[in-house]
């Protein structure tokens, strides 16, 4: 795992998130991390709650709104509501949460060392650090508001949490993972979610190390000696410290496929902050791909694969993209909002939630995982056969999904699939401006 894997930019929303879509949140959330536990083990669930964009399309495919702040905080509730029950089962534990819950983590880490005889004092110095690095070391003017502590049975564990600038009404998330951190003070993050304000002070940077030395020294200093010294800074309007080394490549490239800036090489994302969902947010091809796997072949077959009778098109589009999830490379992940076409969205963008669609996507997931818990791999492999089958039309085939009929199709149906929304279930009919 690459340490540093990006940022994206997350509006700031208020509200809450209804119990019926809460609900299902945690009942979906959790089957997908056993899954994962099953197919991979613990540590690649750290990994995954580690990687931004992995993070944020869970958050889409699990029908929050696909660009917002709250994704963060209502999908770490969901899955400790999910996982904690079943600790021992699972092997993980999540602590934290937001505001008050967030100042219980030190007392949540001590109890689980006592539990399993790890290192609980080791534990909360690791989550102080990492909440003093996000609230200190990095000055780019977001307050803390939420911190969560994933540590599993096994000693490992990843951190995901985020602040706030009230001023500017948007929220960046930061991700830690301790299979990959060397170093609380040097670049430690695997990742970094939020909006970029250009140059800040990073004295995490490896480039900081000297200005880092330079403070430590001047920390041991004479209080005098220094306030003799700052006058001379203060007065020379030329001299500046530079903490970066010049570069003059560009930060970023447009990707002409969606309407978020990706820096090269990385897993950086700029959410915007309009709240309708845009042709330009998706890969069209790799929509296309699904949609064609659920609409264009045949049902029977699919029947088959899934051994689940009477199993329709538009269930197979979510567990399509619930595949993906879990078997999807990093690369699968860089346009998060794709995701919403699983299950839509609670303020209706791109669609209302389909309730009945969802509740099939956890029915036959839940069975899925409880099968290959006593042994019995058929519907698991079947859904990493319906993975693939979507890889190998979007390779062989081509197809591009039409946004704007995608989307109607989606609205038309949306009162048959118990489409709602937080305003109800008379929102099939929202604009999607």
């Amino acid at each position: 795992m690459v340490k540093r894997t990006g940022y994206a930019d997350l509006a700031l929303h208020v509200g809450t998130v209804p119990r019926w879509l809460a609900d299902r949140m945690m009942q979906l959330g959790m089957q997908i991390v056993e899954q994962l536990l099953i197919e991979y083990g613990k540590k690649e669930v750290l990994r995954r709650l580690s990687d931004p964009l992995w993070f944020q399309s869970l958050g889409s495919v699990l029908g929050m709104d696909w660009h917002s702040s709250g994704i963060t905080t209502s999908v770490m509730h969901a899955l400790k509501r999910g996982i904690n029950p079943r600790a021992r089962e699972f092997g993980l534990c999540i602590c934290g949460g937001r505001g008050k819950y967030s100042r219980k983590t030190p007392e949540e880490l001590l109890y689980l060392g006592e539990a399993t005889g790890l290192d609980g004092d080791a534990l909360v110095r690791s989550s102080k650090l990492c909440a003093k690095v996000d609230g200190t070391a990095v000055q780019d003017g977001f307050q803390l508001y939420q911190h969560n502590f994933i540590l599993s049975d096994e000693g490992d564990w990843a951190v995901v949490q985020q602040g706030m600038n009230t001023n500017a009404k948007t929220a960046r998330r930061y991700h830690w993972c301790s299979e990959s951190l060397k170093s609380f003070v040097e670049e430690p993050h695997t990742g970094v979610t939020g909006e970029n304000k250009g140059r800040l002070l990073n004295l995490t940077d490896s480039d900081a190390s000297p200005t880092r030395s330079s403070i430590l020294s001047i920390s041991h200093e004479q209080p005098d000696r220094i306030i003799k010294e700052v006058p001379k800074i203060v007065n020379a309007g030329e001299i500046q410290l530079e903490l970066f080394p010049a570069d003059n490549k560009p930060d970023s490239h447009y990707d002409s496929h969606y309407s978020h800036y990706i820096e090269e090489n990385s897993r950086n994302l700029t959410m915007p902050a309009r709240h309708h969902l845009a042709a330009e947010d998706v890969d069209l091809k790799r929509l296309g791909a699904v949609l064609a796997t659920a609409y264009e072949a045949q049902n029977a077959d699919f029947e088959g694969l899934l051994l689940t009778p009477g199993l329709g098109p538009r269930t197979l589009q979510s567990l399509t993209l619930v595949s993906e999830m879990i078997y999807g490379t990093p690369s699968r992940f860089r346009d998060p909002a794709r995701f919403s076409f699983a299950h839509g969205g609670k303020d209706g963008h791109p669609f209302p939630v389909p309730t009945r669609i969802y509740d099939e996507s956890i029915r036959i997931l839940g069975d899925a995982v409880e099968r290959s818990k006593m042994g019995y791999k058929d519907k698991s492999d079947c859904l990493h056969r319906l993975y693939k089958t979507a890889l190998e039309i979007e390779s062989n085939c081509s197809p591009e999904a039409d946004f704007d009929k995608t989307i109607e199709h989606e609205k038309a149906h949306s009162a048959e699939w118990g489409g709602r929304t937080v305003e109800g279930f008379k929102a099939s009919l929202i604009s999607k401006t």
